[in-house]
């Protein structure tokens, strides 16, 4: 199998390597490409019996067009390694630091364009290349002599050869798709293509039509001029005249400053007028550079940040489902892993049937997943046109997958339930629920032990959680329970009944009341017996309280079952009362609503959002009219820019404790 696999791998990214390269067509997106490319290192590293001379490991670019004359690079053009979130990030850094180097890095906005290579001789443009292979590329000379921003002479008579990357500006790449729409011809893919198509046209004519443009960024051979850093080298060449991002280019100290270039142009790379898709990383100093060397294929001492992107391709491989602790069946995607914004997505959810249809997923899809609101993953499409006609069509269960009792709807909703109140599951997934660190935080008992303690019947209630200590001596017979852990757990479930009321409440697991919803009611009511008194027409008073989260907490507690509950854990000495700090009306903030963004240094996210709650007001996540102020930290980005747009008061943290303090 892993013959197989490897075989597989490698025509995939052959294939890739030439439609990407060579016809300037891509055919999968850089995020399958590096997934695939990662699998192939991991198989190698594994098996190195396997390892094959032509494998995509050992090369750095694809095939050379016979269009263009051929030209062999003095010093190879290799391609950077790759990192994708920020521990990565960490990562090299410590590599470099484990070296003995002290490092400081020059960061540089990696342009999504072409690479190129000039060579002048007495100042004299002569000859430009494409990086081809790394070692030999193709003669575009006459092409790139059209771009205005790359010079045919330099300021001085000198001997150089300097690297760069062609790209199409985002306004360029707007009107000539406009243009093309308007003469019925097919619309450019994107401006990455568009400038690399136009580079390679055999008419110069037509790639001056283009208007492209090139910034440079490496000097192959900074010792034969005495320079010392990566900053005097791109210094150096724009003293020549050379075209050199240095607006945007950054020489930073450390880790963190690094850090914070990275997550700045995170969230403002779209307000610039070109394409980037990440940041270059490069140490500064020469010498180290020297010392660190190379691989076969990528230099050790610089590597390439490249963005979460927004929206991914995968393979859809199954469709499981899930029953929730209130009996609601959820279908979930079970995915090829595949790295969404930093983070590696096995699963995703599928809500109900009617998403799915509506969708039209099926079992073996290729499909585009995102992180909604740059959190939860989520399946945006299916990729029709990458359909083989193997794929299967989905099915809505019509029975509880845990009991299998019959599935209903309820009455006006789209999802389906197991009504079987006596559910296994549903048991299972409530008790998981009371237990977390959001609700009574009950340390020291994960899901997994919470699924054994319930087959072994010790738990079954909520307020069983508190007699586990009768089951002591059976608790340490089990397998990874020993005296000592036990003791922990004895201790974490006596404390959790001091938690205070908004804890218990969300605990409960009363259907559509979230954390937020419980803090809201625990702060009006104060103890549990007020809430349980409230009547409709009283709750849906309170802001943010609607009427379905209204009858959702008078059918909780009319109940029987549910107020058996709470009253053994009234019994058991659970706390039933709110003992937050309590809400000050500040004129500053009361019925206002409040945004938060940027890098905070003086509170947390979470800080400054309780204390507007207390104040009296609202903490929102996204800008509007309706917006009071928007608090703001350093590298804002987009919700700033949007606050100054519509003449919302920007409120600093100073700003904000010195309000808070009147």
């Amino acid at each position: 199998m892993v013959e197989k696999r490897y075989e597989e791998l490698i025509a995939i990214i052959n294939e890739a390597d030439y439609n990407y390269h060579t016809l300037d067509n891509p055919t999968i997106t850089d995020q399958e490409y590096d997934k695939y490319m990662r699998e192939l290192y991991d198989i190698e590293a594994a098996h190195p019996e396997l390892a094959r001379s032509d494998s995509p490991t050992q090369r750095a670019g694809g095939q050379i067009l016979d269009d263009f004359k051929k030209v062999t690079h003095k010093i190879p053009m290799l391609s950077l390694s790759n990192v994708f979130n920020e521990s990565e990030i960490v990562n090299f850094d410590s590599r470099i630091k484990k070296e003995g180097i002290d490092p400081k890095y020059v960061c540089e906005l990696k342009i999504d364009g072409l690479s190129v290579s000039l060579q002048y001789e007495k100042g004299k443009l002569v000859k430009a290349a494409t990086r081809g292979d790394g070692i030999v590329g193709e003669d575009i000379t006459n092409n790139v002599k059209t771009i205005k921003t790359v010079p045919l002479t330099l300021k001085k008579p000198i001997d150089i050869e300097v690297r760069g990357e062609i790209y199409m500006s985002k306004e360029v790449f707007n009107q000539i798709n406009e243009n093309r729409k308007k003469e019925g011809l097919d619309l450019l893919q994107n401006p990455r293509n568009a400038a690399a198509g136009s580079i390679r046209q055999l008419d110069s004519k037509v790639a001056a039509s283009r208007r492209l443009e090139c910034w440079i960024y490496h000097l192959p051979n900074p010792e034969d001029y005495g320079i010392t850093t990566h900053m005097e080298a791109l210094k150096f060449m724009e003293d020549l005249g050379l075209r050199v991002n240095s607006t945007n280019n950054k020489l930073v100290n450390n880790i963190s400053e690094l850090l914070q270039f990275v997550e700045y142009y995170t969230e403002n790379r779209d307000s610039l007028p070109y394409e980037i898709d990440g940041i270059v990383i490069k140490l500064n100093s020469l010498p180290d550079q020297k010392k660190l060397g190379y691989t076969a294929k990528y230099p050790r001492w610089a590597t390439a940040y490249k963005f979460p992107a927004k929206q991914v391709l995968t393979k859809l491989v199954d469709i499981i489902f899930t029953v929730g602790r209130t009996g609601q069946i959820t279908p979930n995607a079970v995915l090829e892993p595949v790295i969404v914004q930093g983070s590696t997505i096995r699963r995703a959810t599928l809500h109900n049937e009617d998403y799915v249809k509506n969708k039209d997923l099926k079992i073996g899809d290729i499909v585009s997943i995102r992180k909604a609101a740059d959190v939860i993953p989520e399946v945006v499409e299916s990729i029709k046109d990458r359909r083989t006609g193997e794929e299967k069509d989905f099915e809505m269960i019509k029975f509880c997958p845990i009991c299998h009792s019959p599935l209903m709807k309820k009455e006006g909703q789209v999802d389906y339930y197991c009504f079987n109140q006596n559910c296994d599951r549903r048991h299972i997934e409530g008790l998981i629920h009371f237990a977390s660190r959001k609700a009574m935080n009950i340390d020291g008992l994960g899901d997994q032990i919470i699924e054994d303690l319930y087959n072994l019947k010790f738990l079954h209630r909520f307020v069983d959680f508190y007699k586990l200590k009768e089951h002591r001596k059976d608790l340490v017979e089990l397998e990874g329970f020993g005296e000592k852990s036990i003791d922990n757990l004895m201790t974490a479930i006596e404390n959790s009944k001091k938690q205070s009321l908004e804890k218990l409440i969300f605990a409960l697991g009363i259907p559509n009341v979230g954390e937020k919803t419980a803090k809201i009611l625990a702060m009006k009511y104060e103890t549990l017996d007020n809430l349980i008194n409230a009547d409709f027409e009283e709750l849906i008073n309170i802001p943010d309280i609607g009427e379905i989260i209204a009858k959702s907490i008078k059918d909780y507690f009319n109940l029987s079952f549910n107020m058996e509950q709470v009253n053994g854990l009234k019994e058991l000495g659970v706390n039933m009362t709110y003992t937050g700090p309590k809400v000050e009306v500040n004129e500053n903030f009361n019925g206002k609503t409040f945004v938060i963004t940027g890098t905070l240094e003086k509170y947390t996210r979470d800080e400054i959002e309780e204390r507007i709650q207390l104040l009296g007001g609202k903490a929102s996540s996204s800008v509007s009219k309706n917006t009071s102020a928007v608090i703001v930290g350093s590298n804002p980005g987009s919700k700033y820019e949007k606050a100054q747009k519509l003449g919302i008061p920007i409120w600093s943290e100073d700003d904000f404790q010195k309000l808070v303090e009147e």
